[in-house]
């Protein structure tokens, strides 16, 4: 086709156009590479694509114009219908029926996923691609650009020369902090290319308000997107800045050159790279990218809590053996057999990464490492256990009440493993609802040290979670989980006696000490419980306890209030049934239930002489929403012990502590749903968002405290996290969980 090179540049800077020009500089990809190329999503595509919460996507929109964005935010995002089709939502214009392009990213993994296809548009409003190629692409760009790294700390930019799109809001800064970036360009016979580009720090640099260089180092030859240019050189990109939700669009028409002098600005340690794309760049603006905030990339969830992560090195092997009539059938044979071998994907492993190494340093990057080994897919199996998250899937689903089911889970791995936790605590159940991943804490009803973890949820109307798993959730769907939490829990002494008031699915943390207790034969200590509810059909758990009652005479008794029979349980009757125990010395008490018993029962039992230290409550209130924050992002100074320890900028509608955790910084936190405390730290200066309905106390918040998990904020912060443990408000701040569509909170 006709292009516009030829007025956009000036002579000085030499442009290549002919495929001889640019094999003579690049080469040709050896044949190995062309042949782990497939046509299909065997096993191995498939599990990558269900593992990946994230893909980079080329595309063209309906009126014809170049896009590149990222889409997902939940590992399995995309959908596999077949062998030869996958769909997912694209937010923003709709796609063109044509060639499109893909790459999907591991967390902590630094091969790719490429995938090239054909688009067309699903009844139900995704985006369905039918494939052409599917192949593992070499991980040098993740690598150079330390994609998986903690952030590098906010620069700011060096004035742009000129106007133009580059200098629009935020553009510069955006770039001078962006090390990775995908690149989409198109062929003329229907083909689409999208690949990751990156560098150490900047991976494109500004030239002026209208142009933008990007290096071209060696790679594996194949220079799909070099290609393309020749043909045609339109191309759109999308850059982004590990622990920002933000991504830098761009799309403009590109040359290739090998102009010395120009190179030569771009040397690394003395090694230019050995071409160079010059852009014309015809519009450029940062926007939040929704998938790269719900999938938290590099807070400790997002890089390591989706489970092992497909072994690439096991499927590029794979996809090589598949190719029978390019490798030769012996050498498929091979191949297979060598694959085989216990230990020899470790060993493969270890090998190519001292070559992506080697090859890096040649080109003048002498900072670089690989990903972790433990994000790999050869990691021991014990890591998994270190991940802030938890896979998990549903083994089965009892339903306690018409409006109350418990969710059995156990571990999604092979080997099943304990969950620890004391009696009383909650962990936060994650999943993705509408492709956008919730978060919800419920306390545990089980016994702790099973391979199975129970957990009793309440449907409230219109709670966005609770209405989920009673209407979408079903066996063998998967969830992750992060805890235990919560500071509300029965003491380890079994003798202690137990005094327990519930009312409605605040009997859940209590099922979990009666449980506990009555499952250790020689154990001391009697269990009275106080259990109001609307109806006997409303009773959770009410089977189970008229049993427990029977068996264990001695040990438990269970004293039954039925507010639709009997009216709401007052002060008078709390204190006739309080009083009416033989109380030991030690007992402690547990309430749990909406706010007006708690205040009722806190009343009661300070009256009847009960010590505050026996006491321990929980507190319904509204789910919590982190408020909007500032339009623009904005930088986060993290000090502890009156020094600076770190930074990170906050994007629109991103919370505190999500940037922090992505920019490595050591933030305290647990449930990460507002519901336990733990995350509360001072604000020194600045102004955030202030959630109302938290658990911090009006004192606290005089004294400039804060709820990171649900809160932004609304200038430059800086924030305190030197330890609060010795602040004498500190017993109220460490508050357990949540029954949708409230949470929780202890006294």
């Amino acid at each position: 086709m006709t292009t516009h090179q030829d007025n956009l540049w000036p002579d000085s800077f030499h442009r290549l156009s002919t495929v001889g020009e640019v094999e003579e500089v690049v080469g040709r990809p050896a044949g190995m590479i062309m042949r782990k190329q497939i046509g299909v999503l065997d096993a191995g595509c498939r599990d990558v694509l269900a593992y990946s919460p994230v893909a980079a996507f080329g595309y063209r929109d309906t009126r014809g114009v170049a896009r590149t964005t990222f889409v997902g935010g939940t590992p399995g995002f995309a959908r596999t219908h077949s062998l030869k089709r996958f769909s997912f939502p694209v937010p923003g214009p709709a796609v063109a029926r044509g060639p499109v392009s893909l790459f999907f990213l591991l967390p902590g993994v630094g091969e790719v996923l490429r995938v090239n296809g054909a688009a067309s548009a699903l009844r139900s409003g995704e985006t369905a691609v039918d494939v052409a190629e599917a192949y593992v692409h070499c991980a040098q760009a993740v690598i150079r650009s330390g994609l998986w790294e903690p952030p590098a700390q906010f620069q700011a930019a060096e004035p742009v020369l000129g106007d133009g799109p580059l200098a629009g809001a935020g553009v510069s800064d955006f770039l001078a902090a962006s090390p990775f970036l995908a690149i989409s360009t198109w062929d003329t016979g229907g083909g689409s290319d999208t690949s990751p580009r990156g560098e150490r720090h900047a991976v494109a640099r500004i030239l002026d308000g209208h142009t933008l260089v990007l290096a071209d180092r060696k790679g594996n030859k194949r220079a799909d997107s070099l290609h393309n240019l020749l043909q045609d050189d339109r191309l759109s990109l999308a850059a982004l800045v590990p622990g920002r939700s933000g991504v830098l669009h761009v799309r403009g028409r590109a040359a290739i050159t090998d102009d010395p002098a120009l190179l030569k600005t771009m040397a690394l340690r003395g090694v230019p790279p050995h071409l160079a794309l010059l852009i014309s760049v015809e519009h450029a603006e940062v926007n939040s990218n929704d998938a790269l905030a719900d999938a938290h990339l590099w807070t400790p969830e997002g890089r390591t809590g989706h489970g092992r992560a497909p072994d690439m090195m096991a499927l590029g092997s794979a996809h090589l053996a598949a190719n029978p009539a390019g490798s030769g059938h012996g050498s498929a044979r091979l191949i297979k057999l060598i694959t085989a071998v216990p230990g020899m994907s470790r060993l493969m492993r270890k090998a190519v990464d001292r070559a992506y190494l080697s090859g890096l340093r040649k080109e003048g990057y002498d900072n670089v490492q690989v990903p972790v080994a433990a994000h790999h897919g050869d990691a021991p199996e014990g890591d998994a256990a270190e991940s802030p998250l938890r896979p998990v899937r549903i083994c089965e689903i009892r339903q306690e009440t018409p409006t109350a089911r418990t969710l059995v889970l156990e571990d999604a791995s092979a080997e099943a493993k304990p969950f620890d936790f004391d009696p009383g605590q909650f962990f936060t159940l994650v999943t993705d609802i509408e492709g956008s991943a919730v978060r919800r804490a419920y306390s545990a009803s089980s016994v702790p040290g099973a391979t199975r973890l129970e957990v009793t949820v309440k449907h409230v109307e219109g709670g966005r979670f609770s209405t989920h798993a009673h209407r979408g959730l079903r066996p063998g769907d998967r969830l992750a989980v992060r805890g235990p939490s919560g500071s509300f829990h029965a003491p380890t002494q079994a003798r202690d006696q137990l005094v327990l008031i519930a009312a409605g699915s605040g009997i859940t943390p209590m099922m979990s000490m009666i449980r506990t207790r009555l499952s250790v034969p020689a154990a001391d200590g009697r269990i009275d419980l106080l259990y109001s509810s609307r109806s006997p059909e409303d009773m959770i758990f009410g089977d189970e306890l008229t049993r427990l009652a029977t068996d264990y005479p001695e040990r438990l008794t269970v004293t039954r209030v039925l507010t639709g029979r009997d009216g709401r349980l007052g002060p008078e009757g709390i204190r006739r049934w309080v009083s009416g125990l033989p109380l030991s010395d030690s007992a402690q008490h547990f309430v749990c239930g909406p706010e007006p018993l708690m205040d009722t029962v806190h009343d009661v039992l300070q009256r009847l002489g009960v010590p505050p230290e026996r006491t321990h409550r929980e507190r319904f209130t509204g789910a919590i929403t982190a408020p909007a924050g500032a339009a623009a992002p904005q930088e986060v100074r993290v000090e502890q012990d009156g020094s600076l320890i770190g930074a990170a900028v906050v994007e629109p509608g991103q919370t505190l502590l999500d940037a922090a955790l992505a920019a490595g910084l050591p933030m305290p936190y647990s449930c990460t749903v507002g519901n336990c405390g733990e995350c509360m730290v001072r604000v020194r200066g600045g102004e955030v968002t202030r959630p109302e309905h938290t658990c911090l106390t009006p004192e606290q918040k005089a004294e400039g405290q804060v709820l990171t998990c649900v809160s932004c904020p609304l200038s430059t912060v800086t924030l305190d996290i030197t330890d609060l443990s010795a602040s004498p408000l500190l017993p109220s701040t460490r508050k357990p969980p949540v029954h949708e569509p409230c949470c929780s909170t202890r006294d």
